[in-house]
């Protein structure tokens, strides 16, 4: 097991069934403790758990992000450039519901990166992007 920091999350999910689908069916995140209330998934290295809330899920409120209304409530992986093009392939061929369809945000700019929002079942945003330069992940 590697020593870096990893990040626990959790959310709200209307069906757990749909969110298992979801996350690791569909995302490819292993599954790992879970109960009638709750699932654990291996979340690109990172431990998110859905919760089971039948009113809590959604995103509601939107920012403007270099021309794109962004999720404000949301969370997302960096991955390397390949990983991010063959998610993105794999959810286009298994018809995800995107928000924000792949693309290059902040074109020519210190902080240029490859980027798409999906909503999960419960309407979870979740942010996928990628970098040609890691160094360039906290430019200014």
């Amino acid at each position: 097991m590697t020593s870096r920091p990893r990040f626990h999350l959790a959310f709200p999910v209307n069906d757990l069934a749909e969110a298992r689908a979801f996350y690791s069916g569909l995302l490819g995140c292993p599954e790992g403790r879970a109960s009638d209330d709750w699932v654990d998934f291996d979340f690109f290295g990172h431990q998110i758990v859905a919760h089971l809330s039948k009113d809590a899920a959604g995103h509601k409120a939107h920012n403007l992000v270099d021309g794109e209304q962004v999720p404000v409530r949301h969370f997302g992986a960096i991955l390397t450039m390949s990983e991010w093009r063959a998610l993105a392939d794999r959810l286009k061929e298994k018809r995800a519901r995107f928000i924000i369809e792949p693309d290059i945000r902040f074109e020519g700019e210190p902080g240029e990166q490859a980027t798409f929002f999906v909503a999960d079942p419960s309407g979870n945003a979740l942010e996928f992007k990628a970098f040609d330069d890691d160094s360039r992940i906290f430019a200014k």
